[in-house]
């Protein structure tokens, strides 16, 4: 059975996303990206681009995915690093950093991320979007690597 959290989509699914101000403008470029590929967009705000503090957007993302109202998160701050390291907090979520499409890629086949955590600061909206689009099609590969995903839960 087809399950978005270990396997490439293949059809429409459910993503929540976050940001703090530093990634509200890609935030609105990632939404718009997704909802016309056809994908359920679930906004956890911040909705402007006044000062805000990431934790609360992150929390929202992380406790969406683990609690199955979304298939996959994403988390965006002016270095990804905030807002990662708060989403990881959650059992069950394995937030990646990805500043590139193939951590993107690796950080699904190998670690079977469920969150991207992007760096908005850091890389222009045509590579977010690139990093986006691995991030969703890339499946996990299992194996060898399943047993180092069950490892990292305590």
């Amino acid at each position: 059975m087809f399950n978005p959290r270990t396997v490439g989509y293949l059809w429409a699914m459910r993503i929540a996303i976050g940001s703090d101000h530093a990634g509200f403008r890609l935030k609105g470029a990632v939404m718009a990206h997704l909802s016309a590929q056809g994908h359920s967009v679930d906004d956890k705000g911040t909705y402007s681009d006044a000062s805000t503090d990431y934790p609360g957007y992150a929390h929202a993302v992380a406790r969406d995915v683990s609690g199955g109202a979304a298939d996959l998160g994403i988390v965006i701050c002016g270095s990804g690093n905030g807002v990662n390291i708060t989403a990881n907090k959650h059992a069950g979520i394995r937030s990646a950093l990805a500043w590139t499409v193939e951590v993107a890629e690796l950080a699904r086949k190998h670690n079977n991320a469920n969150v991207l955590a992007l760096p908005a600061r850091f890389i222009p909206e045509e590579l977010a979007l690139s990093i986006t689009d691995a991030f969703l099609a890339t499946a996990f590969e299992g194996g060898r690597h399943q047993r180092r995903v069950e490892a990292i839960e305590e």
